[in-house]
């Protein structure tokens, strides 16, 4: 890559951070300030950076409108929104949309909760790829080689004692999810955020996307949320017909995740890890007063 590029590039992440004035761009980037000036204003005249009256700059108006565009030609998220705002209707909770893009799983649409208690994760944002049930079921559905060799390559931070501890779990909770077709997060990057998710596959059979429903145990306790999980999988099956045009296509694709049957038994909270299931209050209701909490489904 062209040097003058990359150093353009490396301006734009640095004022992701907040603005900033032409001293602290020049330091981040090494340069002198003549050089560093020049570049903004490359950036200024195509939108990308904006000068404001205090001298410090920040990202400008395009780049919004760059980076909204182009969510919006991610045509599984142009079909799936109307299926995600019902299905947050009906129950309530913040559902999110993810998919798998070199090592990451983003999020690339979000429903809030209509509980007190939101959720901080934001379109765009990477998810904790190995505990996210957005992520496992993406993962999944990755060819064997391709899945052992990414499990391996991952680091396994500890969120919580559910948290997935290393690869060899990992692949074993991933060789779950592809034969269930459904994936939780109990409590294991949160201890007080639940989360159950089903794929979207495309006409290949393939998962293009995932999508879930989270909500933290204040509001809805782990076994209450498992019973959303016919729901949520009939919502995936609704995006996947209409995304692979084939009326008759379901959920589970006929390769990668394993087929399931149309009638889905609400299975008992798996303990991720080998962990108990996180408790909640037996009758748990919205807090009007709780603070935000993040989510990582």
């Amino acid at each position: 890559m062209s040097q003058t590029v990359d150093r353009a590039l490396s301006i734009l992440p640095l004022l992701a951070e907040g603005p900033a004035d032409l001293g602290r761009v020049a330091e981040s980037l090494g340069v002198h300030k003549s050089t560093a000036l020049r570049l903004l204003r490359t950036l200024h005249e195509h939108g990308l950076v904006y000068r404001q009256s205090d001298q410090r700059y920040r990202l400008g108006a395009r780049l919004f409108a760059l980076a909204q565009q182009a969510v919006e030609s991610l045509d599984v998220r142009e079909i799936a929104h109307p299926h995600l705002v019902d299905l947050n209707e009906r129950c309530g909770h913040t559902v999110h949309l993810a998919v798998h893009e070199e090592d990451e799983v983003l999020y690339i649409d979000k429903v809030e909760s209509r509980y007190p208690v939101r959720m901080y994760s934001r379109i765009g944002k990477p998810v904790a790829i190995t505990v996210a049930a957005v992520a496992k079921l993406l993962l999944a559905d990755l060819p064997e080689a391709e899945r052992r060799t990414l499990a391996h390559r991952l680091d396994y931070p500890m969120y919580t004692s559910r948290s997935t501890p290393n690869a060899t779990a990992f692949l074993k909770e991933l060789a779950t999810v592809r034969e269930q077709g459904w994936a939780t997060d109990l409590g294991g990057h949160e201890e007080s955020i639940n989360c159950v998710g089903a794929p979207i596959t495309g006409a290949g059979g393939r998962a293009v996307a995932a999508m879930s429903v989270s909500a933290p145990n204040v509001v809805v306790t782990a076994e209450e949320l498992l019973t959303l999980l016919p729901l949520v999988r009939r919502t995936a099956d609704a995006i996947s017909r209409e995304y692979s045009g084939h009326p008759g296509s379901g959920t589970a694709p006929a390769r990668g995740l394993a087929a399931a049957s149309a009638a889905v038994d609400v299975p008992e909270p798996p303990a991720a890890s080998g962990a108990a299931a996180p408790a909640a209050p037996p009758h748990a209701h919205p807090a009007p007063h709780a603070h935000p909490t993040k989510d990582r489904p």
